[in-house]
């Protein structure tokens, strides 16, 4: 009963009417001014037929009660499950009519549920100005308005923040068997103006009410108690704090500012305050380090490593996000520094460019921005090609390999969806004879033979295989324990002068090792032969 005492006097009136007639009043009599808003529309297989429909009923409702237009507010519909489509962007329609005729004739996608996915891409793509989207410098609002019915099978938090950070908006509907941590992770603050929660779809009305209520331009500010001032805005009333202040989840009552915020914490992965003091945190699978800091990478030994990566266009814009994010990943378990891992990239489809030779970064931060700046080539898959530009180039000393004297392991990875479209025998033979330990990692349609063809052996260690771009991470696992130094080919490796003088012993032992056993092999042949011999001798 508090939460309705704090609605607006529209919606409190719209919630008196049938959802039919609310529908109808809700459009002329609530200007929404200029906005840049953005359906995310979950269309995973948990999501009954029925259950679609009444979702795509609520979503032409709500554009009912909208100010659509070029200078008012531009809509853009995506939906998601194992893949992200984009129904419609901001820049397709200027007309009510055409909207509703898009929604009507959606098909549901009926996968798995990558909700980060589909946040990501809202970011990168859906709020873009080609898309559609205004400058920021316009100050028009970016809301972006997430339904989904169940758990995501990705991490939503982190990508949800850089939308955050980005200046967009987040409401998270869920419904039925929605996870509410997740929903939490999601929104925006202050979570309970921007997280709901409704039994089914057939009560996702009653969203849709609340959220009229908020677009409504009017002086929200006599329903809200702020403890310093109250501002009204498209986005509905808001509470700014003084300098020194922050805004806590009930956007109400300010509190001391978060120390993350306003000191250099140097944190590698995430700060979290507590109190008059922080402490680091790391991802997942990974330990704080002595210094409170960093976090533990592969720590023992070095590799120069190029990743190969198909950009052809079987594999789809919204595929290739999840390639980069996979990629960034593997760097994140790798101890990336000039005399550490050197990591290049390069992406082939009809032709092969080199995104970043191994020379260039000597961070994984770096490595990590210029893999999400990579731009999709699609066209062909010429993973021959690939293959001898890597040998050819990618492991040259020019483009930042290290020389063959300081024996540091060169690491090929190959990322592929399907059938070469030329031949690969050639150059896959001539990488694992330059001393390239070759790893291939297959997805969809992706060749077993050619995966086999590429890797190096024993090919279970080096061949790995996913059904769908969405479930690669499982695989992750398997790439850590041979690729990283500490736990796979290069464990131990040191990087030493050939010419010192335990250098030159260990060579000498090894030299007169061979020696001793080519004698031993000679001898043998020799007693062989003189054997054959006295048998020839013998017959005659």
């Amino acid at each position: 009963m508090r939460g309705l005492l704090s609605w607006p006097l529209a919606t409190l009136l719209l919630l008196l009417q049938p959802w039919e007639t609310q529908l109808q009043s809700a459009g002329p009599r609530c200007h929404t001014g200029p906005m840049d808003l953005v359906f995310v529309i979950d269309s995973s297989r948990s999501v009954r037929p029925f259950e679609f429909e009444t979702m795509r009923q609520f979503l032409v409702g709500l554009l009912r009660s909208l100010d659509v237009g070029r200078n008012a507010t531009r809509v853009g519909v995506i939906q998601y499950s194992s893949q992200v489509q984009s129904v419609f962007p901001l820049r397709a329609f200027s007309r009510r009519e055409d909207m509703e005729r898009a929604i009507r004739d959606l098909v549901p996608l009926a996968q798995g549920t990558m909700t980060g996915l589909a946040i990501q891409y809202a970011m990168n793509v859906a709020f873009s100005e080609a898309e559609g989207a205004r400058a920021p410098e316009e100050r028009v609002p970016r809301v972006a308005v997430i339904v989904t019915d169940g758990r995501p099978q990705d991490r939503v938090a982190e990508v949800a923040a850089q939308a955050r950070a980005r200046g967009i908006e987040i409401y998270a509907v869920g419904v039925q068997r929605a996870d509410v941590g997740s929903l939490r992770a999601m929104a925006s603050p202050p979570l309970d103006e921007h997280v709901f929660l409704v039994e089914s779809f057939d009560r996702i009305q009653e969203f849709g009410l609340q959220f009229q209520g908020r677009l409504c331009v009017i002086d929200q500010c006599s329903f809200r108690n702020c403890q310093h001032e109250c501002v009204s805005t498209l986005a509905g009333p808001q509470c700014p704090c003084r300098e020194g202040y922050d805004l806590p989840p009930d956007g109400k009552s300010c509190q001391v500012k978060d120390l993350c915020n306003g000191v250099d914490h140097g944190c590698e992965f995430q700060c979290v305050s507590e109190g008059l003091s922080y402490r680091c945190l790391c991802p997942e699978g990974r330990q704080l380090q002595a210094d409170g800091k960093s976090c533990n990478r592969c720590r023992e030994g070095h590799v120069d490593l190029v990743l190969l990566v198909d950009g052809s266009k079987s594999v789809r814009p919204q595929n290739f996000e999840l390639v980069k994010r996979f990629v960034n990943q593997i760097v994140d378990f790798l101890d990336v520094s000039p005399e550490g891992t050197r990591i290049g990239l390069v992406q082939f489809s009809s032709r092969v460019r080199t995104e970043f030779p191994l020379g260039r970064y000597g961070t994984a931060a770096e490595v990590k921005q210029a893999v999400l700046a990579v731009e999709y080539m699609e066209r062909g898959t010429m993973t021959g090609l690939a293959l001898r530009h890597m040998v050819e180039h990618s492991f040259s000393e020019a483009q930042g390999a290290r020389p063959r004297v300081l024996n540091v392991p060169r690491v090929g990875l190959v990322f592929t969806d399907g059938r070469s479209q030329d031949d690969i025998s050639v150059w896959a033979a001539r990488a694992k004879e330059e001393g390239i330990v070759m790893y291939a990692v297959g997805v969809g349609k992706a060749v077993e033979e050619e995966l086999r063809q590429i890797a190096s052996e024993p090919a279970e260690l080096h061949v790995s295989y996913s059904p769908d771009f969405s479930t690669m991470t499982h695989l992750l696992e398997n790439l850590k324990g041979s690729i990283c130094p500490e736990e796979g080919i290069s464990a131990g490796t040191e990087l030493r002068s050939p010419c010192e003088c335990e250098s030159l012993v260990e060579f000498q032992d090894r030299t007169l090792g061979a020696l001793e056993s080519l004698t031993q092999k000679l001898a043998h042949l020799t007693a062989r032969l003189e054997n054959l011999e006295n048998q020839l001798a013998t017959r005659k």
